[in-house]
């Protein structure tokens, strides 16, 4: 499908799993590929050390992603372009054009963006006051040895908690979970954990790094201390700038793009943030763009 007019078939940007699957998609039906990922491949499955809803057998993030990259890395038809981001992504009639960090442009007659979502920090949240310039790591970034024999406060509710508890069935902890009415529904999971402690707050308001000054739905306050504090309040959109529509909460539903441009992954939706959602919307969107690609050139 090569045409001297573009750099390559198919631009992806993003190298998690909607990424990935993208480019073996694309190289199955003979396409080109050039992936744009600022970090290493499936940077954030590195990180998750507990999986329960993946075929294949893989029971960890790195047990996943060591495949994955391992095939990646064995595609001839995708070239890697890892350490750079897209600064601009601009839609024509015609083509679609990426500005790289570097300044270079590279141009396709589709792009895919699998860029994902990163982690929300006190700021981003209503319920939630914190002091000026206070960053706080998500609970997914904790190790065992964070947690053995300590007390963490984990703001929100979002359902990393059960994957760390499940990846450290043993670890000594006690995590007070403090989350809003809306998270309710998050936390039925982990409830029957006797290392949970429950806090249903109507706002927390953060002194430090470590304590905290909680006012429940009845308008009681009540102060929280710990040794650590971590968050768990979901993720927001890492989109490139450039042409791209964004609806209200910041994602990107795919119907609403440019006919060029292909929406994969977490990227879509807050609702659908999984692994196995993630490697079948990748490989969908290069079937998609290999598709119409034979179309445009039928009727040419």
């Amino acid at each position: 499908m090569a045409d001297t007019l573009y750099d390559t078939d198919l631009i992806i940007i993003g190298g998690g799993p909607a990424g990935c699957a993208a480019a073996r998609m694309a190289a199955s039906v003979g396409m080109r590929s050039i992936l744009i990922e600022p970090d290493q491949l499936c940077r954030n499955l590195y990180r998750i050390p507990a999986l329960n809803n993946v075929l294949g057998g893989y029971t960890s993030g790195p047990e996943l992603a060591d495949s994955i990259v391992a095939e990646l890395k064995s595609t001839e038809l995708c070239r890697l372009e890892l350490g750079r981001h897209v600064t601009a992504l601009h839609a024509d009639d015609d083509r679609v054009t990426a500005t790289v960090d570097t300044g270079s442009r590279l141009t396709a007659p589709y792009a895919i963006v699998a860029t994902g979502v990163g982690p929300l920090q006190p700021r981003d949240a209503a319920w939630i006051t914190a002091p000026e310039g206070l960053t706080l790591p998500p609970l997914w970034q904790a190790e065992a040895d964070d947690a053995e024999g300590r007390t963490l406060l984990v703001l929100g509710g979002d359902r990393p908690i059960g994957t760390f508890l499940r990846a450290h069935p043993t670890t000594d902890t006690r995590l007070l979970v403090a989350y809003p009415a809306t998270d309710a529904y998050k936390i039925e999971e982990i409830r029957e954990d006797p290392r949970v402690t429950l806090l249903p707050v109507e706002h927390l308001m953060l002194t430090s790094g470590e304590g905290a000054e909680a006012v429940d739905q009845g308008g009681v306050r009540r102060a929280v201390t710990a040794d650590a504090a971590y968050l768990s309040i979901g993720n927001a959109p890492t989109a490139p700038p450039g042409d791209l529509t964004r609806g209200t909460d910041g994602y990107c539903p795919p119907t609403d793009q440019h006919p060029r441009v292909i929406v994969a992954g977490d990227l879509r939706s807050a609702r659908f943030q999984r692994i196995m959602t993630a490697l079948g919307s990748g490989s969908e969107a290069a079937l998609h763009a290999y598709y119409a690609a034979r179309e445009l050139l039928s009727e040419g």
